[in-house]
């Protein structure tokens, strides 16, 4: 070997390893994304209960619907009839935790596809080097 594709091999494959590293960093932010949309999804799904202290100091339990699926008109019904399940799980709440995994699934995308195109473009490159290798070997 060359000294020349010594230096290149090393570049290379120091290359492909931080191409790697990206696609595993998009890959974890896919992840994390992935989970707020679950937790969202929750929030809004499944029914909850909430507990609140009676002016005698005894608490009271009680079942809520989901904010999504209610038997009532609309799901903030409760908060004009003095509901307690109205305030419990707000739709701030849910809009925060779906707007943090926007940025989120974004970063991650872009990370994860930089990573496996970087890859991709680096196998592409070493496969054609060798092609050319192998034609210079066999005219000469």
């Amino acid at each position: 070997m060359s000294r020349t594709y010594d230096h290149t091999y090393v570049h290379d494959v120091a290359f492909r390893e931080r191409s790697r590293r990206l696609r595993a960093w998009g890959l974890g932010l896919l992840s994390v994304a992935g989970l707020l949309w679950v937790w969202c999804a929750v929030l809004v799904l499944t029914p909850y209960e909430t507990e609140k202290t009676l002016d005698d100091g005894r608490t009271s339990t009680t079942e809520c619907e989901s904010r999504l699926f209610t038997e009532g008109d609309t799901a903030n019904s409760g908060r004009w009839s003095g509901g307690w399940c109205a305030s419990e799980r707000d739709w701030p709440e849910v809009a925060a935790v779906l707007g943090v995994s926007v940025p989120v699934s974004i970063v991650g995308t872009i990370l994860f596809t930089t990573g496996a195109v970087s890859v991709r473009l680096s196998e592409h490159g070493e496969e054609l080097a060798r092609l050319r290798e192998q034609d210079a070997r066999s005219t000469a």
